[in-house]
Protein backbone atom coordinates (compact mmCIF):
# COMPACT_ATOMS: atom_id res chain seq x y z
CA UNK A 1 0.00 0.00 0.00
CA UNK A 2 1.62 3.20 -1.11
CA UNK A 3 -0.77 5.94 0.01
CA UNK A 4 -1.93 7.07 3.44
CA UNK A 5 -4.40 9.57 1.97
CA UNK A 6 -6.88 9.24 -0.87
CA UNK A 7 -8.80 12.10 -2.44
CA UNK A 8 -12.26 12.00 -4.03
CA UNK A 9 -14.52 14.82 -5.24
CA UNK A 10 -15.90 15.46 -1.76
CA UNK A 11 -13.85 13.36 0.62
CA UNK A 12 -10.40 12.83 1.96
CA UNK A 13 -9.71 9.28 3.12
CA UNK A 14 -7.04 8.86 5.78
CA UNK A 15 -5.48 5.44 6.43
CA UNK A 16 -5.80 4.51 10.09
CA UNK A 17 -2.72 4.05 12.21
CA UNK A 18 -2.67 2.25 15.55
CA UNK A 19 -2.65 5.71 17.15
CA UNK A 20 -5.90 6.59 15.37
CA UNK A 21 -7.64 3.39 16.40
CA UNK A 22 -6.49 3.67 20.03
CA UNK A 23 -7.76 7.26 20.13
CA UNK A 24 -11.06 6.17 18.60
CA UNK A 25 -11.45 3.43 21.22
CA UNK A 26 -11.00 6.11 23.90
CA UNK A 27 -13.51 8.53 22.37
CA UNK A 28 -14.69 9.75 18.97
CA UNK A 29 -13.62 13.26 19.96
CA UNK A 30 -10.00 12.12 20.43
CA UNK A 31 -10.06 10.60 16.96
CA UNK A 32 -11.56 13.79 15.48
CA UNK A 33 -8.84 15.84 17.16
CA UNK A 34 -6.11 13.62 15.66
CA UNK A 35 -7.74 13.91 12.23
CA UNK A 36 -8.22 17.69 12.66
CA UNK A 37 -11.94 17.50 11.93
CA UNK A 38 -15.29 17.35 13.66
CA UNK A 39 -17.38 14.30 14.55
CA UNK A 40 -21.13 14.00 15.04
CA UNK A 41 -22.69 12.37 18.09
CA UNK A 42 -23.36 8.70 17.48
CA UNK A 43 -19.99 7.81 15.98
CA UNK A 44 -19.16 5.08 14.86
CA UNK A 45 -21.53 4.38 11.96
CA UNK A 46 -23.32 1.15 11.10
CA UNK A 47 -21.41 -2.10 11.26
CA UNK A 48 -18.19 -0.29 12.07
CA UNK A 49 -18.88 -0.78 15.77
CA UNK A 50 -16.64 -1.28 18.80
CA UNK A 51 -16.12 -4.98 17.95
CA UNK A 52 -14.90 -3.99 14.48
CA UNK A 53 -12.64 -1.30 15.95
CA UNK A 54 -11.10 -3.81 18.36
CA UNK A 55 -10.64 -6.34 15.54
CA UNK A 56 -8.78 -3.77 13.43
CA UNK A 57 -6.77 -2.61 16.44
CA UNK A 58 -5.58 -6.17 17.04
CA UNK A 59 -4.74 -6.65 13.36
CA UNK A 60 -2.78 -3.39 13.31
CA UNK A 61 -0.85 -4.49 16.40
CA UNK A 62 0.04 -7.76 14.64
CA UNK A 63 0.97 -6.17 11.30
CA UNK A 64 2.67 -3.02 12.58
CA UNK A 65 3.25 -0.24 10.07
CA UNK A 66 2.94 -2.69 7.14
CA UNK A 67 -0.79 -2.88 7.96
CA UNK A 68 -1.38 0.84 7.44
CA UNK A 69 -3.69 1.18 4.45
CA UNK A 70 -4.93 -2.44 4.58
CA UNK A 71 -7.56 -1.89 7.26
CA UNK A 72 -9.58 1.21 8.17
CA UNK A 73 -9.75 4.43 6.19
CA UNK A 74 -11.53 7.41 7.77
CA UNK A 75 -13.71 9.40 5.38
CA UNK A 76 -13.68 13.15 6.01
CA UNK A 77 -16.00 15.47 4.10
CA UNK A 78 -13.84 18.38 3.03
CA UNK A 79 -14.55 21.86 4.32
CA UNK A 80 -16.38 24.10 1.84
CA UNK A 81 -17.25 27.76 2.31
CA UNK A 82 -18.66 28.04 5.85
CA UNK A 83 -19.13 24.27 6.27
CA UNK A 84 -16.35 22.71 8.37
CA UNK A 85 -14.81 19.34 7.60
CA UNK A 86 -16.62 16.38 9.15
CA UNK A 87 -15.83 12.73 9.80
CA UNK A 88 -18.69 11.15 7.84
CA UNK A 89 -17.78 7.48 7.68
CA UNK A 90 -15.22 4.73 7.54
CA UNK A 91 -14.33 2.10 5.01
CA UNK A 92 -11.48 -0.18 4.29
CA UNK A 93 -10.19 -3.65 3.79
CA UNK A 94 -10.29 -6.73 5.98
CA UNK A 95 -6.54 -7.07 5.48
CA UNK A 96 -3.85 -7.28 2.81
CA UNK A 97 -4.48 -9.36 -0.32
CA UNK A 98 -4.54 -13.11 0.20
CA UNK A 99 -2.47 -15.58 -1.83
CA UNK A 100 -5.15 -15.52 -4.56
CA UNK A 101 -4.91 -11.73 -4.95
CA UNK A 102 -8.24 -11.02 -3.24
CA UNK A 103 -9.11 -8.21 -0.84
CA UNK A 104 -12.48 -7.56 0.77
CA UNK A 105 -13.89 -4.07 1.34
CA UNK A 106 -16.54 -2.67 3.64
CA UNK A 107 -17.89 0.80 4.36
CA UNK A 108 -20.23 2.62 6.75
CA UNK A 109 -21.54 6.18 6.64
CA UNK A 110 -23.14 8.19 9.44
CA UNK A 111 -26.96 8.25 9.11
CA UNK A 112 -27.10 12.04 8.63
CA UNK A 113 -24.64 11.75 5.72
CA UNK A 114 -26.29 8.89 3.85
CA UNK A 115 -27.90 9.24 0.41
CA UNK A 116 -25.33 11.85 -0.64
CA UNK A 117 -23.08 9.55 -2.69
CA UNK A 118 -20.35 9.33 -0.04
CA UNK A 119 -20.46 5.53 0.30
CA UNK A 120 -19.99 5.19 -3.45
CA UNK A 121 -17.06 7.63 -3.34
CA UNK A 122 -15.50 5.60 -0.51
CA UNK A 123 -16.02 2.28 -2.32
CA UNK A 124 -14.63 3.54 -5.64
CA UNK A 125 -11.55 5.05 -3.95
CA UNK A 126 -10.87 1.81 -2.09
CA UNK A 127 -11.25 -0.25 -5.28
CA UNK A 128 -8.89 1.98 -7.26
CA UNK A 129 -6.39 1.99 -4.40
CA UNK A 130 -6.48 -1.82 -4.14
CA UNK A 131 -6.02 -2.31 -7.88
CA UNK A 132 -2.97 -0.02 -7.78
CA UNK A 133 -1.28 -2.84 -5.85
CA UNK A 134 0.10 -5.46 -8.26
CA UNK A 135 -0.85 -8.26 -5.86
CA UNK A 136 -4.59 -7.49 -6.11
CA UNK A 137 -6.63 -9.12 -8.88
CA UNK A 138 -10.08 -9.13 -7.29
CA UNK A 139 -12.01 -7.01 -4.79
CA UNK A 140 -14.95 -8.62 -3.03
CA UNK A 141 -17.69 -7.35 -0.73
CA UNK A 142 -20.58 -8.87 1.19
CA UNK A 143 -24.01 -7.46 1.94
CA UNK A 144 -27.54 -8.74 2.54
CA UNK A 145 -30.88 -8.27 0.80
CA UNK A 146 -31.93 -6.11 3.76
CA UNK A 147 -29.16 -3.61 3.08
CA UNK A 148 -30.49 -2.11 -0.15
CA UNK A 149 -28.24 0.96 0.10
CA UNK A 150 -25.09 -1.18 0.25
CA UNK A 151 -26.37 -3.32 -2.63
CA UNK A 152 -26.81 -0.15 -4.76
CA UNK A 153 -23.38 1.20 -3.81
CA UNK A 154 -21.74 -2.05 -4.88
CA UNK A 155 -23.58 -2.03 -8.22
CA UNK A 156 -22.67 1.65 -8.85
CA UNK A 157 -19.05 0.78 -8.04
CA UNK A 158 -18.83 -1.87 -10.75
CA UNK A 159 -19.31 -4.98 -8.61
CA UNK A 160 -21.14 -8.01 -9.93
CA UNK A 161 -23.35 -10.39 -7.99
CA UNK A 162 -21.67 -13.78 -7.44
CA UNK A 163 -23.74 -15.89 -5.05
CA UNK A 164 -26.12 -15.74 -2.11
CA UNK A 165 -25.73 -17.88 1.01
CA UNK A 166 -29.37 -18.63 1.84
CA UNK A 167 -28.58 -19.68 5.42
CA UNK A 168 -26.85 -16.41 6.37
CA UNK A 169 -28.55 -14.16 3.75
CA UNK A 170 -25.03 -12.96 2.82
CA UNK A 171 -24.56 -11.95 -0.79
CA UNK A 172 -21.07 -12.03 -2.31
CA UNK A 173 -20.12 -9.40 -4.90
CA UNK A 174 -16.86 -9.12 -6.80
CA UNK A 175 -15.03 -6.81 -9.10
CA UNK A 176 -12.11 -8.03 -11.18
CA UNK A 177 -9.04 -6.02 -12.13
CA UNK A 178 -9.30 -4.91 -15.74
Amino acid sequence: MKHNKLQTNNLELIAATLEHINAELESPEQLASLLNTQVEPGWPPGEYDRNAQEFFCNRMKEDGTSGIGWYIWYAIRQAKNETPSLLIGAGGYFGPPNKDGIVEIGFSVMPSQQNKGYATEIAKALIENAFNDNRVDKVIAHTTNHNKASYKVLEKSGFHYVIKNHESDNILFQRLKQ
